[in-house]
């Protein structure tokens, strides 16, 4: 069966580390947190007291990843978790909005953010002519035309990748986020090494007084510390960051050996958490709170200079090597995010395609090359709309990301599936241990949705179409796609049962390994 459905247990420990890692965005997040900020009261926030807060609130979420992979290791992880805890209908829904469809929406934001780094790593080298590239669509001086052309290339070529050659597939996900961590790390130690009088020397490089080191400095009008405005930016890390462990548990039926499984979820975790809490970190040492705070928020150094960790720590230094490789890190962080979601959106549909939830042919495995070509397509096809959409009609990058909150509701409800789970299959300090964590990662969740609710212009967009505010756009598209998996469901149950197959039967068991 394994070999006819093409999951077979290929995938080490590396190969399952790389793609929780990738799904945690650390290099996107780091190269994107300008745009955020200039949303936002910077008043004493600190990103890497955040990064700590937003770690330690996902503990939770870690013992329940790791506790349900070990137990129900399945393609399509949580997907699985879900319905059989709450059924075909309600469960194939919520994983259909709250996963597999928002992925796409995600995918496309990155597919953006990773043409925005190709056009500020080549303004940075004096390359004036890609700053449309390197500017959001609803900035003067954008071309989103450009923006959507190149992003559909690069990912109709990672497409193409997985679909003729699947086994390179996560070889690709390993290779460019080791290429990513080290690029990372390198940008920390030139940091580091070219220190406070490095990021004097660069802001003063300009030769704009408004933006020497003393102005920007001087023009921050906050406290050193300001708990509130710290935890207002958690959002920013649900969207990017921490709750984002369910990579490898989606491909659990392909990882080789039991200490892979078990381990993948806090060894990932606790990478991530070093890695960009020491960035933050690292700018905050060399650079000042207050200049950072208000580098991050001055929209000329955002928008015209693409000021992020990545320049910065490109800027520091006269090493043209040096620089060139920092930016391709930031670059490949980006198509390491790609690498993996294609990988992992095509084993959710290919689970939801198994229960017959999905159509079966969205199953199909190609004889030719052992991939799910029609998966891959139908990733291809939406993801490509919803980039020209970003692009052209409402512009903003914040623009997709109101529909996160179509995962975090999701998420309420994997932590609540581990509280099922747990009452009825184990017993002692398991069934202890999976309910706690459970209502915990439920709790947690319900916060993190009072505030993308709570503040929509931030976590959504102020951007509008046709009058008509962004963030309704991503709300739209997380109720629809609940919407259409009811509808796909009822449409697939009436459509079995006339063939004398009950599909509410599969929800009762766990799917053959």
């Amino acid at each position: 069966m394994r070999e006819s459905k093409g999951l077979v247990k290929r995938v080490s420990m590396l190969d399952a580390i790389s793609l929780n890692i990738s799904n945690m965005s650390a290099g996107a997040a780091l190269g994107i947190i300008g745009f955020t900020m200039i949303a936002v009261n910077v008043s004493g926030v600190n990103l890497a007291i955040a990064s700590i807060i937003a770690f330690l609130i996902s503990i939770p979420q870690i013992v329940v990843y790791s506790m349900m992979t070990s137990r129900v290791s399945r393609t399509g992880g949580d997907y699985v978790w879900v319905t059989r805890a709450f059924g075909g209908f309600f469960g194939s829904s919520l994983s259909l909005m709250g996963y597999t469809l928002e992925t796409l929406a995600y995918l496309a934001l990155i597919t953006l953010s990773a043409v925005f780094a190709i056009g500020s790593v080549a303004l940075f080298f004096g390359n004036t002519g890609f700053l449309g590239l390197a500017l959001p669509g609803d900035i003067p001086g954008s071309q989103p035309l450009y923006q959507f052309l190149l992003g559909g290339v690069i990912f109709a070529i990672l497409i193409a990748i997985n679909i003729l050659r699947p086994n390179a597939g996560y070889k690709l996900v390993s290779v460019l986020t080791a290429f990513g961590i080290v690029t990372l790390l390198a940008a920390i130690g030139t940091l580091l090494a070219y220190g406070h009088q490095g990021v004097v020397n660069y802001m003063n490089s300009f030769g704009d007084s408004k933006l020497t080191y003393s102005s920007v400095v001087a023009s921050y009008k906050g406290s050193s510390f300001d708990f509130s405005n710290t935890i207002f930016m958690l959002p920013f890390f649900a969207i990017f960051v921490y709750p984002w462990l369910n990579a490898a548990p989606a491909v659990a039926s392909e990882i080789k050996g039991k200490t892979s499984i078990k381990w993948n979820v806090p060894v990932s975790a606790v990478l991530v958490f070093a890695l960009v809490t020491s960035a933050f970190a690292t700018m905050y040492y060399v650079g000042g709170l207050p200049f950072v705070n208000a580098a991050l928020n001055n929209p000329t150094l955002v928008f015209d200079y693409s000021f992020n960790f990545w320049t910065l720590a490109m800027g520091v230094t006269n090493i043209t090597a040096l620089q060139a490789l920092i930016g391709l890190g930031w670059i490949v962080w980006n198509l390491s995010i790609l690498a993996y979601g294609i990988i992992v959106f095509s084993r959710y549909v290919f689970a939801q395609a198994f229960d017959r939830f999905l159509p079966t042919r969205l199953a199909y495995i190609s004889p030719r090359y052992g991939s799910p070509v029609n998966a891959h397509t139908m990733d291809l096809i939406i993801t490509i709309f919803l980039v020209g959409a970003a692009a052209f009609l409402y512009g903003s990058l914040q623009s997709l990301f109101a529909a996160v909150i179509a995962s975090m509701i999701y998420f309420v409800f994997i932590g609540l599936s581990a509280v099922v789970y747990g009452i009825r299959n184990e017993k002692g300090g398991s069934k202890a241990a999976l309910t706690v964590a459970g209502l915990a990662m439920s709790g947690v969740f319900l916060f993190l949705i009072s505030q993308f609710l709570g503040n929509p212009t931030v976590w959504g967009s102020s951007a509008s179409f046709f009058g008509i505010p962004g963030y309704i756009f991503g709300y739209s598209y997380a109720a629809g796609s609940f919407i259409a998996g009811a509808i796909i469901y009822l449409a697939s149950r009436s459509y079995h049962k006339s063939r004398g197959i009950n599909i509410d039967l599969a929800y009762k068991e766990i799917p053959p390994d």
